[in-house]
């Protein structure tokens, strides 16, 4: 990239062997460094460079701004990818860092000679800037990666960027906007939750007479869903709301949003949206459901006679599983959402790791960012940063009554009195199909009273990375510290299978002949299913509330929820483990009023609550 990048800034001169870009001038090296993102020699190039110019900012308005807007123009044009501009935003935050007690210093003396008092200056002047942007993710979410790497981007393109951190709520989102007379306002949140709570604060700003447009980001959000439930309390021309997909996007549309062709850029997203929404709404139209009582005479049914539910687990009751090691969950890593994470997607057939690899356009920056992965993962290994911890719960279980629910018991005598220690309630496909395929519940995979089933519950974190991302921002390292975000996902993902492993062989036993490579787990291979509360087989967040009561997990693990039941450390796998081989993932996908009702009297829930726990996908409007 710097090769072309020189080449635009005037000729390609002469041959120059790579390592010799140490023996060009300080000026030429800083815009090197920062082109190439290498920050090991950053704190000797700038104090050279700082004593070429007359004054500290000549520094950075020459050099270091030169070298970010190639960086920039690079990156817009896809010739440059997000791990090396997030290497050197790290470049340019070091070299901004060591020149400020220089800068600072230069001005209280400019000021005294002046004869104003240097203790008056506004320290968060902001004048200088493309643009000021507030950045949050909303009240009871704890995810934030995406988030970071977004502010790291439109930081690099001369963006202001207030980031007021996670579970922030609409009132501390709105109350710091104002505080700091920001343009834009971008809301960012991973569980779906969070998705009603963007709608909270839409309206708000709607209510208290907002200007500025509003942005929305994340794992669940999606361009349809924030053209039907989100722009619709908030978007208009001079304020539209805007769904961006990814950090490579977010400068276009900021600058979109702020350029001299704002209201061109306003007017076609508004008609996009309104498409959208005229899409969605026919689809409804379009789309059947069955009622309740006919979805149920549909189900899917298991003749646990001819394929009996799996034997006792011989561990029952809550296990605390705390000796596993970060090196023994490494062989169960899945490394593509890591490279989803740093935005690196291969063409096919090398779409998937390890064939990213070998992809023209960004096979060798998959492989240095790979590399990197690998020197930091054995350096959490070898320094334990990171830790693991989880708790496990096997219990006896049985189909309710009615088949919409999976009764569990503390011990066989509690299944025969019919005692209770908990009830986990399941929701129901309802949108017609075309075929005779049966309408599931996770219900249906739990066998009914006469039979001696179980069900299993787990609950896993990754620790320490919070005290790692602590000390990498203190060192304006926000490459590392993105790195360490990713790397305790993937532990804790590599957790969750090495534990669902070692149920199925040890701890419940009905597997244990089980004999599957890593890979193999990956493609879900095995017998059994671990589906995560709030996640598409059962995409109710509450139930984690009863899963929490009854495993402990909060005493037995460490592990919180928050107001939204997102977990924390942010680092966190949940699930129910289902043993017949029957069982399969599926999708509830939308649910009608008649369900969600009868489901809100089996959860003994006020409608109003469990329907906002529902929002996303009820088949009709709340009232």
């Amino acid at each position: 990239a710097a090769k072309e990048a020189r080449k635009k800034k005037g000729g390609a001169g002469p041959k120059v062997e790579e390592k010799s870009w140490r023996d060009l001038d300080a000026i030429k090296r800083m815009e090197h460094a920062l082109i190439e993102g290498i920050s090991q020699f950053v704190d000797a190039d700038v104090e050279e460079a700082r004593l070429m110019c007359s004054k500290p900012l000549e520094v950075i308005e020459g050099p270091l701004m030169d070298g970010m807007n190639i960086v920039g123009d690079l990156f817009g044009s896809g010739k440059m990818f997000l791990p090396q501009v997030i290497k050197s935003a790290r470049v340019m935050k070091k070299a901004v860092a060591y020149l400020l007690p220089f800068m600072e210093k230069e001005k209280r003396a400019k000021m005294i000679a002046e004869g104003k008092n240097p203790d008056e200056v506004d320290e968060d002047d902001d004048s200088q800037f493309a643009g000021k942007i507030l950045m949050a993710t909303v009240k009871g979410d704890v995810h934030d990666i995406g988030k970071n790497i977004v502010a790291v981007v439109l930081g690099c393109n001369n963006y202001k960027v207030y980031d007021i951190g996670v579970m922030c709520s609409c009132e501390k989102i709105l109350e710091k906007a104002k505080e700091y007379n920001v343009d834009v306002i971008g809301l960012s949140g991973l569980i779906t939750p969070s998705l009603d709570e963007m709608v909270v604060v839409a309206k708000e700003m709607c209510k208290k007479g907002f200007k500025q447009p509003l942005l929305i980001g994340g794992a669940t959000t999606s361009k349809m869903h924030t053209a039907v439930k989100i722009a619709p309390s908030y978007s208009v021309l001079e304020h539209p709301v805007i769904h961006v997909l990814d950090a490579s996007r977010s400068v276009t549309v900021v600058s979109s949003l702020l350029g001299a062709n704002k209201e061109d850029f306003s007017e076609e997203i508004l008609e996009e949206y309104d498409e959208l929404r005229e899409d969605f709404y026919a689809g409804l139209e379009d789309r059947r459901f069955l009622t309740f009582d006919k979805a149920k005479s549909k189900k899917f049914v298991i003749d646990f006679d001819k394929v009996s539910p799996a034997p006792t687990p011989k561990k029952l009751g809550v296990t605390v599983i705390d000796k596993v090691k970060l090196s023994d969950v490494v062989p169960y890593v899945d490394w593509n959402p890591f490279f989803q994470t740093w935005e690196l997607r291969g063409r096919y057939p090398n779409r998937g790791y390890p064939k990213i690899f070998e992809d023209k356009a960004v096979g060798g920056e998959a492989k240095k960012l790979f590399n990197d992965a690998l020197k930091m993962m054995n350096e959490i290994i070898d320094e334990e940063t990171m830790t693991l911890k989880g708790v496990v719960g096997l219990f006896a279980a049985n189909q309710s009554d009615d088949g919409e629910d999976v009764e569990v018991y503390e011990t066989e005598a509690d299944r025969e009195s019919g005692t209770m220690a908990a009830k986990f309630c399941m929701l129901r496909q309802q949108a017609e199909k075309e075929s005779n395929e049966p309408y599931k519940s996770q219900a249906d995979y739990i066998a009914p009273k006469g039979y001696i089933d179980h069900v299993g519950f787990f609950a896993v974190s990754t620790f320490g990375c919070e005290g790692l991302v602590a000390r990498y921002e203190s060192e304006n390292d926000d490459y590392s510290k993105i790195m360490a975000q990713a790397l305790a996902d993937r532990f804790v993902e590599a957790f969750a299978e090495y534990l669902h492993r070692e149920i199925r062989l040890d701890l419940w036993g009905y597997a244990k002949d089980e004999d599957l490579k890593e890979e193999d787990l990956l493609k879900i291979k095995y017998d059994g299913i671990r589906p995560a509360p709030g996640y598409p087989s059962q995409p109710d967040h509450t139930e984690k509330k009863t899963m929490w009561d009854l495993v402990k997990v909060h005493e037995k693990a460490g592990i919180e929820l928050s107001e939204s039941l997102s977990m924390m450390p942010a680092s966190s796998v949940s699930a129910l483990v289902f043993a017949h081989p029957q069982c399969e993932y599926f999708a509830v996908g939308q649910v009608a009023k008649d369900q969600v009702t009868d489901y809100a009297q089996r959860k003994n829930m006020d409608l109003e609550l469990c329907e906002r726990w529902l929002s996303p996908i009820l088949n009709y409007e709340r009232d």
